[in-house]
């Protein structure tokens, strides 16, 4: 979240950062609320000055055996009102940080200002779309008509927007997720983890889902745990509420985990296939940085994500986020979107964002520099690297052949048996 220092002196750049980010939020609460606090602060100095004047003053009299009790009287009713205070300053203090915590974080100055997605600029491209001379086929046609991907048995036992995998389907689902975690630990230097599939609440207010975004999560009856939408949100706060040394520093953590999202607000778009359902698969790269190099890491990281494409030699291209289209706690984003020729449009397939000090200031995570006793807030980054499940409607895509079967890409093929084509579940 946001400083409040910041905010109060620099109101005019976060309303227009409001505005640029299509927003429409009254902070005359929070300056409200602010200027209440300030006042109470004042008043709560000034009674507690008096009280210390009136301490020495009792304890002179009990020295020269001079009567205190009508000071000692008063003094109790100043402590009564001290007290009362510091109860309504609590008070207060809880709804301010509510309140900020409803502010998204401040775009980076390199953000194109814009409405929505149409204003996103391309960044790059990489490769080319593949020619066909037949007319290709969305990946939910190919996947059952091979028998690898069955959406109705899904619905029958769960429900909309769930996928069943069969056979070849569900080997190339985990072919996707070894082979990224193998390039992300083997050639770029991550930590592989393994975190919890639940999570707290605290943890969704550090990295930002909370309380802003509640109406998208899964929620355990009766328990504070949440099934998490993303392993950013585990991986990050590994280091919640910890000082992390300089030269400890950058932190590079890879995890796979399923992902659970409610998609509130997403009715009749996208209802067949794979590319927005509740339950996904996704590879997450998160890094812990120093301020100083936040933004070449992102870079870095944009980079990592877009080599398991190339590997895989699939045309993509590279989006900054405008304004209008940036999320909620990221300062820059740079989208990821994989050409799909059956659909014949460009998907997102990873989202890697610098979130500067902003969640890092909600979940505490500190850093120390050598030498230094005074601590600071580290800057946190992630992005998928890649989301399994569109990775897999890319390769079906990209790959499929005339004759129904789809061609296995040669870096896959060592975790499928070798096997170089899928033509049939069984």
């Amino acid at each position: 979240m946001l400083d409040l220092k910041y905010v109060r002196d620099h109101m005019d750049q976060v309303q227009q950062m409001l505005r640029n980010r299509k927003l429409d939020m009254d902070l005359t609460r929070l300056v409200r609320l602010d200027a209440n606090r300030r006042r109470i602060l004042v008043e709560v100095e000034e009674l507690k000055r008096q009280r210390n004047v009136a301490s020495e003053e009792i304890s002179l009299a009990k020295r020269e055996k001079r009567d205190a009790s009508r000071l000692i009287e008063d003094m109790k009713d100043v402590a009564q009102r001290i007290k009362a205070m510091d109860q309504e300053l609590a008070v207060i203090e809880e709804r301010m940080n509510d309140e900020l915590l409803l502010i998204p974080n401040m775009p980076h100055e390199s953000v194109v200002v814009g409405g929505d997605e149409k204003d996103n600029p391309v960044i790059k491209t990489w490769g080319s779309p593949p020619a066909f001379d037949f007319a290709p086929r969305n990946h939910w046609d190919i996947g059952e008509s091979l028998g690898i991907l069955d959406f109705e048995r899904a619905a029958k036992m769960t429900g909309a927007r769930f996928a069943l995998y069969w056979g070849q389907g569900a080997a190339l689902e985990r072919a996707l997720i070894n082979f990224m975690l193998d390039v992300h630990v083997r050639q770029h230097g991550y930590t592989e983890v393994l975190p919890p599939f639940m999570v707290n609440s605290s943890s969704l207010v550090g990295t930002g889902q909370l309380p802003k975004f509640k109406e998208d999560l899964f929620k355990l009856e009766g328990r504070d745990y949440y099934l998490i939408p993303t392993a950013e949100v585990p991986v990050t706060n590994i280091h919640m509420n910890e000082v992390l040394e300089e030269e400890d520093l950058p932190k590079y953590y890879t995890a796979y985990t399923p992902c659970f999202r409610s998609e509130a607000g997403s009715y009749g778009k996208d209802t067949r296939g794979l590319i927005r359902q509740h339950q996904f698969n996704k590879v997450e790269l998160v890094k812990i940085v120093s301020p100083d190099t936040s933004y070449q890491e992102l870079e870095n990281l944009l980079l990592n994500a877009e080599t398991i494409l190339q590997k895989l030699n699939i045309h993509y291209r590279v989006v900054s986020l405008c304004t209008g289209d940036l999320g909620f706690s990221s300062a820059k984003t740079y989208d990821i979107e994989v050409w799909l020729p059956g659909q014949n449009t460009y998907r997102e397939i990873s989202s890697c964002s610098n979130f500067e000090d902003f969640q890092a200031r909600r979940a505490n995570i500190r850093l120390r520099r050598k030498g230094k006793s005074k601590t600071e807030l580290a800057h946190t980054i992630n992005g998928s690297g890649l989301a399994v499940g569109r990775t897999l409607v890319a390769v079906l895509e990209n790959f499929q052949q005339q004759d129904g079967s789809v061609l296995i890409p040669p870096v896959l093929q060592p975790y499928l048996g070798n096997v170089e084509r899928i033509e049939t579940i069984h």
